[in-house]
């Protein structure tokens, strides 16, 4: 990625909410600013909860000709009329992912903070690696994906990297000009207003 380019934004849906309540915001913060993909990133294993809320965000997601991939559900996915899955345990599933849904499927792999993992599944046929959290959270370990690992991933790597977890305005001036995707969620569903939460994010980007 050049320096000119700002990263593309890549938002994540809270693990629970209501269908009556969040596809409507969903669909205000989409209309506030162009979002590349949209990770539906439920907590629930009810398959009836996460077919309801997958069709209400492809309802709006695709209306917006934005991607929408599933958090795991692999199966799920093509069954849905999903645009791929965002996998979570590193490079383990990804070539058995990629040869189930095939070459024009999206599928990306979080890969903490390991560069190891990263490019084992890149080499696998990840389509993105998302490293994270790049701040602190209350979930994972405690470990810290830093800004050294985007920067030398963004030189030496093509495959596109995502930063995510527990991302602020400082951090996003900082890692900016060395990710090409910022996975944000909480970071503006849990602010009354995510458009504007949102903007203040972008805004960071220099």
């Amino acid at each position: 990625m050049t320096e000119t380019e700002r990263p593309q934004i890549y938002l994540i849906s809270p693990p629970e909410f209501e269908l009556s309540a969040f596809p409507e915001t969903l669909a205000r913060v989409l209309d506030s600013t162009e979002v590349a993909c949209v990770r539906l990133a439920l907590s629930s294993r009810d398959e009836d909860r996460i077919a309801r809320a997958a069709d209400a965000l492809r309802e709006i997601t695709h209306a917006r000709d934005i991607a929408l991939v599933i958090e795991e559900h692999v199966m799920l996915a093509e069954r849905l009329g999903l645009d791929g899955v965002h996998l979570t345990d590193g490079a383990r599933s990804v070539r058995r992912v990629r040869k189930a849904l095939g070459k024009d499927a999206i599928v990306g792999a979080w890969c903490s903070n390991s560069k190891h993992d990263g490019m084992n599944a890149g080499e696998a046929g990840a389509d993105y690696i998302s490293f994270g959290p790049v701040g602190q959270t209350a979930l994972g370990d405690g470990r810290i994906a830093g800004a050294d690992l985007f920067a030398w991933w963004s030189e030496m790597i093509e495959v596109p990297v995502v930063a995510e977890g527990g991302l602020s305005e400082e951090l996003v001036a900082k890692l900016w000009p060395v990710t090409d995707f910022f996975g944000i969620g909480p970071e503006i569903w849990d602010r009354e207003d995510p458009v504007q939460a949102l903007g203040a994010l972008i805004s960071a980007m220099g």
